[in-house]
């Protein structure tokens, strides 16, 4: 059966050259890099290279970047270490759509002690900034707010965000998971002090990821241990991950303007298809600060999971919302958040492709959705049929 893969926000392919490189070190060069011998030793050197290649996509020092098993943990590490340092519990910042690998963690905090604001969005999904700013106060010990929105692809105003956090002189994390590797990021640019990217996001393998820590910023660490990553992250060095993840960040940044434009156009025939032939359907999300290869779209009337169902049947692969919480009946956090109709809020649907997805993949999706809609109203309990 043919598959369509639209489903990228979850999870990505490991690129080819990815895993090519990955091979020596699951093969042969196996040591481990704190050896005193040459054959361990000797395996170091690779793990500088993917330390810079990651550094190199962000605008970052190597030294800044820890090498971490994942997003979630990166999230934890920067939330965490640093107010691991706070004598007494304060206030934290974050907003109402965050991922789950943000939002529990402050709303853990919040059962212990620390004051909690979730900044509202709007229809959009857009924070509002004089929110944020009537929001900072004395006791606010850090900002944290996603780049780039994993449901609906919504790009935050980061770097007004991080202006508007810095003139407090407050400390600023960004989950930049959806981000990196999709858009340009430049940490010299833009004054964040702690940003989390996570490999299988961008063509590396699950269970790596990684947590840039602007210098000078305190960080006390999740894993106690050995001295890998400077003190800052114990346990043996995942070297084969750690490789691909450096190449993967590599390729990112040396084919990223040609995929925005790629991905941009093949998102957007998608989406103008689906408007043109399907009625009561609705996009989610700024449609102009958006990911290039996000599409989310509401179609009324309808249970997103029955559209997944049919859609899986056909072999197309799409998502309701985060994979982090499939399974749930419920709307999403997200999609709630924005304000979407009950009418519509259970027909969400989120569209997210790659560089390895072709026009034939859309055509094919276009030929089978309007069927696949057509066929759920005519059962749909929100109809009232004659």
């Amino acid at each position: 059966m043919k598959v369509v893969y639209l489903d990228n926000n979850a999870t990505t392919q490991i690129a080819p050259e990815v895993n090519e490189a990955m091979r020596p070190f699951l093969e042969t060069l196996w040591g481990n890099p704190s050896s005193m011998h040459t054959f361990g030793g000797q395996v170091k050197k690779y793990i500088d290279r993917a330390r810079e290649q990651v550094a190199e996509l962000i605008g970052a020092h190597p030294d800044e970047i820890i090498f971490t098993s994942c997003g979630s943990e990166s999230n934890n590490t920067a939330i965490k270490g640093y107010l691991a340092a706070t004598d007494e519990p304060g206030h934290i910042i974050t907003s109402c759509v965050e991922h789950p690998a943000v939002l529990s963690v402050c709303r853990h905090l919040h059962q212990h002690g620390w004051e909690l604001t979730e900044l509202r969005v709007d229809g959009r999904g857009q924070i509002d900034l004089d929110e944020l700013r009537s929001s900072i106060s004395e006791k606010t010990a850090m900002v944290t707010t996603m780049w780039a929105n994993n449901e609906t692809g919504v790009i935050f105003p980061i770097d007004r965000i991080a202006q508007i956090v810095k003139s407090s002189g407050k400390i600023f994390h960004t989950d930049a998971v959806q981000a990196v590797g999709k858009l340009p990021v430049d940490v010299g640019k833009v004054p964040v002090d702690m940003l989390t990217l996570s490999g299988h996001k961008l063509h590396a393998p699950k269970g790596i990821g990684a947590l840039y820590v602007r210098r000078g910023t305190p960080l006390t660490p999740l894993i106690h241990g050995g001295h890998q990553e400077r003190g800052k992250r114990a346990g043996t060095e995942n070297v084969p991950y750690i490789v691909g993840l450096g190449v993967a960040c590599d390729l990112a940044r040396r084919h990223m303007q040609k995929e925005i434009s790629e991905l941009s156009r093949l998102r957007d025939k998608l989406e103008q298809g689906i408007l043109s032939s399907c009625p009561d359907v609705r996009v989610n999300g700024d449609r102009k600060h958006r990911l290039p290869n996000t599409l989310n779209v509401s179609f009324e009337f309808v249970e997103g999971e029955a559209i997944l169902l049919l859609l899986n049947e056909l072999g197309i692969c799409a998502s309701s919302g985060s994979a982090c919480t499939s399974g749930s009946l419920e709307p999403s956090h997200v999609i709630r958040a924005m304000g979407i109709p009950f009418t519509a809020a259970h027909g969400s649907i989120r569209f997210s492709l790659s560089r390895y997805n072709t026009e034939q993949d859309i055509d094919y999706t276009l030929q089978r959705l309007p069927g696949i809609i057509k066929r759920l109203r005519e059962i749909s309990p929100y109809i009232s049929n004659p």
